[in-house]
């Protein structure tokens, strides 16, 4: 199961980190004429798809095995484990039903020739990249808080030796 939790945390990590970095340039784009944003976007659909699903995928199946064997479990960090998956879950979504669909569009533009609407075009694709990035971020920071409060609480029993309070941890 460690090393379960270790691959879905190293892998959402490394996927929300991707968006992250997209994210950047893509507000940076916000600043260019279509052509140069057209031109950005053909460089990016070379082999950013790639990474996204050679790091969303691996996310998604470890996240939701880990969540399932938890809740099987009944682990205190369940409800972590399953906001971090249905966040995943988002992002996949969002993904199939928007950004790859105008992916698949913008491959086919002209530099020379960008559409008439490539600025609603993009808009749209950077509204949902929003969404998916912040719902990536989101899932990493539930999986963080899942693996430090995977410990279980520790029960205090008072002993009659001198009244003190022993700590014993239940795993």
């Amino acid at each position: 199961m460690r090393a379960v939790r270790s691959v879905s945390l190293l892998f959402t990590g490394l996927f929300a980190g991707f968006l992250l970095g997209v994210l950047v340039l893509e507000n940076s784009l916000r600043a260019y004429n279509g052509s140069v944003y057209t031109q950005v976007r053909k460089v990016e659909l070379d082999s950013l798809d790639t990474l996204a699903s050679a790091t969303l995928i691996p996310a998604l199946v470890s996240t939701l095995i880990v969540a399932a064997l938890t809740i099987r479990a009944r682990g205190n960090d369940r409800w972590l484990l399953v906001a971090a998956f249905t966040l995943l879950l988002v992002v996949f979504v969002t993904s199939l039903a928007i950004n790859l669909p105008i992916n698949a569009d913008q491959a086919d533009w002209s530099v020379q020739a960008p559409p008439s609407d490539w600025a609603d075009v993009r808009d749209r694709w950077q509204v949902a990249h929003v969404i998916r990035t912040v719902s990536a971020v989101l899932a990493f920071c539930s999986l963080i808080v899942a693996s430090v409060s995977r410990t279980a609480p520790i029960a205090y029993t008072a002993r009659e030796t001198g009244g003190a309070l022993t700590g014993t941890s239940h795993h």
